[in-house]
């Protein structure tokens, strides 16, 4: 008899179990884990206080034409879409100008045909300096930063220069808009 309670006793001195131990571990973590930070917000990513953009033409120091107003185009259309602000032509209205310049447009074969060494796949790459002013208080908010993008084509399905050029006009704007954010 001795033998079943001592056994009984064993089994109730039995250390706590896993699921115990993990329910107090994520119970501290969750209490005090994140003791400094504010949690969530709704505050704009974008700096407050500014309601316009004039956005000049893009200047381009490249050999290749027409890649300028591309990306001006698809610059205008980011803005208007991703940001609260609002593009305008005068620049008595305007808070913040934003412009800049393609400082180079290249090309670069991905891929060839192994018989017959014809480029089957091709990269187009923009890269441009960029610059973007508050009106208002003179500080530059975007100084000067080079930011490229590229997107590739075939010319078996159909796709040409033009085509490979206006993706990345419109990847760097996307990049461009994204430096325009505030940082965290």
């Amino acid at each position: 008899m001795t033998k079943g309670i001592l056994k009984n006793r064993c089994i109730s001195h039995k250390p706590p179990s896993a699921l115990i131990l993990l329910c107090c571990c994520v119970l501290s973590f969750g209490l005090f884990g994140c003791a400094g930070m504010a949690g969530y917000s709704n505050e704009s990513l974008f700096p407050q206080g500014i309601d316009s953009v004039r956005l000049e033409m893009f200047d381009n120091r490249s050999f290749r034409r027409g890649v300028e107003y591309e990306l001006s185009d698809a610059l205008a259309k980011r803005i208007e879409v991703d940001t609260p602000y609002k593009i305008v032509t005068d620049p008595d209205r305007a808070d913040t100008i934003i412009g800049g310049q393609i400082v180079s447009i290249g090309e670069l074969a991905l891929s060839t045909d192994r018989e017959l060494g014809t480029i089957l796949e091709s990269e187009v790459e923009l890269r441009a300096v960029v610059h973007w002013k508050n009106l208002k208080t003179g500080e530059l908010m975007i100084d000067h930063r080079t930011v490229s993008a590229s997107a590739s084509y075939s010319t078996y399905q159909m796709q040409d220069f033009k085509y490979a050029s206006t993706l990345a006009a419109n990847n760097l704007a996307r990049k461009i808009v994204e430096l325009m954010e505030g940082s965290w």
